[in-house]
């Protein structure tokens, strides 16, 4: 059985994007359009699918959260044992795409991931919820478990062992900045006529801007 949904769409009217709006800046760019989100309650804003591929050419892509962001880079933490870690190591381009559609906004963001310091990584494991830091422990991400059960079974134990006290850095967890090289911002126009814009970035550490057809 074949589900026909070609005539689910809608038109995109809630906004146009021309080349005066936009900052010659792509990060504080961004940083409008992200408090645009937040001001909007966009649910989860700083919620991005990170596309990954590793030494064989087999692409990846899971949904992260950007923990903070400025000149140098975008931030996200991990297990650095993870799926995603192990295809970083082996390709260290990667994408990032935010798609924030009750806004009718996506935008795009490609570069290269390098993993951030271990002071880095402490001050920001350090303001995670307790818990949140016994998780980071239990969990030898990507990797098969034989059940959910076994896997609070070894939370309750980490929990215990650590009820008044402080839960210390796994050093199998960490961070990774991504540097953009190229960064588009979309916006979605009637008849899919969309607005996008792409930063390129030149020696210098300036940006060429473009307008790209939708």
């Amino acid at each position: 059985m074949t589900l026909d949904i070609a005539d689910l769409r809608r038109e995109y009217t809630r906004a146009g994007l021309g080349r005066d709006d936009l900052n010659a800046d792509p990060v504080v760019q961004f940083e409008r359009w992200f408090q645009d989100a937040c001001d909007a309650g966009v649910r989860e804003p700083n919620a991005m699918s990170l596309a990954t591929v590793d030494g064989v050419g087999s692409p990846g892509l899971r949904t992260v959260l950007l923990k903070y962001f400025d000149s140098t880079g975008f931030v996200f933490f991990t297990n650095l044992e993870s799926s995603k870690a192990r295809q970083i190591s082996q390709n260290q381009q990667v994408t990032l795409l935010f798609p924030w559609l009750d806004l009718e906004r996506q935008v795009t963001i490609s570069g290269r991931a390098e993993t951030v310091s271990r002071a880095e990584t402490l001050r920001y494991f350090s303001r995670r919820p307790h818990e949140s830091q016994i998780g980071a422990w239990i969990s030898q991400q990507s990797s098969v478990i034989t059940s959910r059960k076994l896997l609070r079974m070894k939370f309750e134990e980490m929990r215990r062992k650590w009820r008044d006290g402080e839960v210390p850095l796994p050093d199998f967890w960490g961070g990774y900045r991504v540097w953009p090289q190229r960064v588009e911002f979309w916006q979605g126009r009637p008849n899919r006529l969309h607005d996008r814009f792409l930063y390129r970035r030149r020696e210098g550490n300036t940006w060429q801007i473009d307008r790209l057809a939708p």
